[in-house]
């Protein structure tokens, strides 16, 4: 692409290349859960509940003395235009994205700690403008460490819907955090809509923890390819819009 090409493109909202799209939490947004946010970033919104049982699942030994994260994903059908048919049971695409969510949640829970109990977060996308399934990996560490905060001993109150043993010390490892990154028109941009997102030369999605440490990375030339100086420029605008979301998190948890 020649460099006037470049100069004449922007963004459909005006951002710079490397700024996140507006993001707002509102935590606490069900009382039926024990954890629960509602998270936008831009026009793509997803509620996260975390919810706790004190069981495993049928496949976990009985006597373990393990937990398990793990958690779900769904579109509902008026998120998109034309509408998402529903279904009972997950497609190809729902089952990669909830396994990406539970392993991502996975990595920076401590199971022994947890105990022999299960923790479910379910992420249902409201109203999807791309960046669903890194925004719902966002959201989901937030609702699973406020309903931890109901089982934890400093809790000053637990929720009647969980376990009524507590937790002996705090599970979580460090925190998650997820964007997009891509290649548009020739530019390396930092959290995709779904305009650019369809546009995208090359589309990837970043998971990092809290302390900077990958925890997947997903990339793909689109009928395209890209250069390591290209995937280190992507890099770069990942971990900078995950170390802004990771101080959100922090801050919305600081003061819920």
């Amino acid at each position: 692409m020649r460099n006037d090409q470049r100069q004449d493109w922007r963004r459909r909202d005006r951002r710079q290349a490397d700024e996140l799209r507006p993001v707002v939490v509102r935590p606490g947004f069900l009382k039926t859960a024990p954890g629960s946010v509602l998270i936008s970033a831009g026009e793509t919104m997803v509620l996260c509940t975390a919810s706790l049982a004190g069981e495993l699942p049928r496949w976990m030994p009985k006597e373990s003395t393990k937990g398990w994260v793990t958690a779900e994903y769904r579109m509902l059908p008026g998120s998109t235009s034309p509408r998402s048919p529903r279904s009972d049971r997950p497609d190809g695409r729902a089952t990669e994205i909830q396994r990406l969510i539970g392993r991502s949640l996975r990595a920076v829970v401590d199971l022994e700690k947890l105990g022999p109990r299960t923790a479910t977060v379910d992420c249902d996308v409201l109203q999807a403008d791309g960046g669903t399934r890194t925004l719902s990996i966002t959201g989901a560490y937030i609702a699973l460490a406020i309903a931890f905060r109901t089982l934890f001993p400093r809790s000053e109150s637990r929720s009647e819907s969980c376990p009524e043993s507590g937790l002996e010390s705090w599970p979580f490892t460090d925190s998650v955090a997820a964007t997009s990154v891509g290649i548009v028109n020739g530019t390396p941009l930092l959290d995709l809509c779904y305009e650019e997102d369809i546009d995208a030369e090359v589309d990837m999605n970043l998971v990092l923890t809290g302390s900077g440490r990958f925890i997947e990375i997903q990339g793909t030339g689109e009928e395209s390819t890209f250069s390591e100086t290209e995937l280190h420029s992507m890099l770069a605008l990942g971990r900078k819009g995950i170390s802004e979301l990771t101080r959100l998190q922090n801050s919305i948890l600081e003061s819920h």
